[in-house]
């Protein structure tokens, strides 16, 4: 199969999450490299993180206050406009009509040249957050396209030209980077700091694990670029008859 490299930097670029730290982990370097070649990034996230935690006795309104703050930080370092909220509970994202509207407004206020999100069609997928996620965000580009799809809503109706998709089941398109992209996303992944423990393996101050996430991170990232022949690179699923 043939891979294609590199779209021309959009316009505007709306990347769709399940939660807080999703959008870094699955495209973060290329929304880095976009912003920095003057891309309007936005950011959507779906629910509200109160699932992320180890620790049975969390406060959970203090949780998604820090995850909303963590979030903010990450975008900045990514260089990306604006961070939008849908705030549903953690753990209960489902592909409903009321929420693919409010996904679908997302992308008509954005109006993207090119929209990211979860691969819907992974295969053996655990999480049921980014399995919808990866849904809604399909569903939603459907609607956003057509008028009479939510005609009630203040805003135009709006046809991205591309969707990528991270965490692909089949790979079609390959974004590559240079060191600066992969540390802005590294950078991002950071701000995420309740996440440290339970998704990056960081105990603690732990510098040597900190280490090892960074070194995995430039790893993966060096790994795909070698289908393309890149020092670094990102891979999607790649959608354009939209």
């Amino acid at each position: 199969m043939t891979v294609s490299t590199n779209l021309t930097t959009p316009a505007r670029a709306l990347a769709i999450g399940a939660h807080s730290d999703d959008i870094e982990f699955g495209c973060g370097a290329t929304l880095a490299k976009w912003a920095a070649a003057g891309c309007e990034v936005h950011l959507l996230v779906c629910t509200d993180g109160s699932k992320g935690t180890w620790d049975a006795d969390a406060d959970l309104v203090s949780l998604v206050a820090r995850r909303r703050t963590e979030q903010r930080d990450a975008a900045a370092a990514l260089g990306a406009r604006e961070v939008h909220t849908l705030d549903l509970v953690d753990g209960e994202l489902g592909d409903d009509l009321f929420t693919r509207a409010r996904v679908c407004e997302t992308i008509r206020v954005t109006r993207p040249d090119v929209v990211l999100g979860h691969d819907p069609w992974k295969r053996y997928r655990l999480h049921p957050d980014h399995r919808f996620a990866g849904l809604l965000t399909i569903d939603a580009i459907v609607a956003a396209r057509d008028p009479h799809f939510f005609p009630e809503q203040p805003v135009p109706h709006h046809r991205p030209r591309h969707v990528l998709l991270f965490e692909a089941q089949q790979v079609h398109h390959v974004e590559r980077l240079d060191a600066a992209h992969v540390a802005a996303k590294i950078d991002a992944l950071l701000c995420h700091r309740s996440q440290w423990r339970s998704t990056m393996g960081i105990e603690g101050h732990s510098e040597a694990q900190r280490g090892e996430f960074e070194g995995t991170q430039r790893d993966q990232a060096a790994a795909t670029g070698l289908r393309v022949g890149a020092r670094y690179a990102e891979a999607f699923a790649r959608l354009d008859d939209l």
